[in-house]
């Protein structure tokens, strides 16, 4: 499997369907729409989408169009979470995506609201009616364990801690522990989510979900090596050294891997993206 044409394809997918779903900029009030759409569009390598659709085909019960709510949901969070960390209160960048970042282009008040409104739509997405349909008490497990990722326990309690961390950090497990909230938490359900609305049982739900949290968590330190000349605060390369934390990777990806050895063809996808997010990046 390619995993770049599985990403293209996929990102193309849920683009379509996030075009629809968002106001159009025109739309009144014009300026928050725009601002809403500015990051979304052009995305990134939508990762996280693409996870969720590979979630649902190891699964093999249904279409992998029956997690686009999954897919969309996630990558409006994570697009809300990176919103909010560009603006001068947190990491303060000027660039994301190869655009200016969407508080220099329509100021800081803007910038918050944005990200508020692709939070909630992220909810309203995942809730609603999907191309195929699914229980309610699907979509509304789902809602909760998006909810758990994405709060305090996780994607925005790992960026509190991350914050706290500013003048550096030398613990590796606090390190470790920021990384599985504020990434690998949202990757996690991702994969989770998206075999979730494939139909997936109890027990495929607990491997996948212990497969996305150790996927994520190398995702994060693959991205400290990528960036280990900025020398971050909570830097995985920082505290380790760069020898150790590819061998990190390494055994995170293997043990990853392991959970979805037996399952055959179906889960190729999730093991080329699992490769290809942990190994492209070094």
């Amino acid at each position: 499997m390619d995993a770049d044409a599985y990403l293209a394809d996929h990102a193309a997918r849920v683009d379509r369907f996030l075009d629809e779903r968002l106001p159009p900029a025109g739309v009144p009030p014009e300026a928050l729409h725009a601002a809403m759409r500015h990051l979304i569009f052009p995305g990134g390598k939508r990762l996280r989408p693409a996870l969720a659709f590979a979630g649902c085909e190891a699964i093999g019960k249904v279409a992998a169009a029956a997690a686009l709510p999954a897919a969309a949901a996630v990558e409006l969070i994570h697009t809300y979470s990176l919103v909010h960390d560009d603006l001068p209160c947190m990491d303060d960048d000027a660039l994301r995506r190869g655009r200016p970042t969407v508080h220099v282009a329509f100021g800081e008040a803007m910038a918050v609201l944005a990200g508020d409104a692709l939070q909630a739509e992220a909810f309203a997405v995942l809730t609603a009616p999907g191309p195929v349909p699914a229980p309610d008490a699907v979509a509304l497990t789902a809602s909760r364990e998006l909810a758990a990722a994405a709060g305090s326990r996780g994607l925005v309690g790992g960026q509190a801690d991350d914050l706290a961390c500013a003048e550096g950090t030398e613990d590796a497990a606090l390190v470790e522990s920021i990384h599985r909230r504020k990434t690998a938490a949202l990757i996690a359900a991702a994969v989770v989510l998206g075999a979730r609305f494939g139909g997936a049982d109890a027990d495929a739900l607990t491997r996948l979900g212990r497969f996305g949290r150790r996927i994520g968590l190398a995702f994060q330190i693959a991205d400290d090596l990528l960036d280990r000349d900025t020398d971050g605060a909570s830097s995985y390369v920082r505290v380790r050294g760069e020898e150790r934390s590819r061998a990190r990777t390494e055994q995170l990806l293997g043990e990853a891997l392991a959970e979805i050895d037996e399952w055959g063809e179906r889960a190729e996808p999730l093991r080329e993206l699992a490769r290809f997010a942990v190994r492209r990046k070094q």
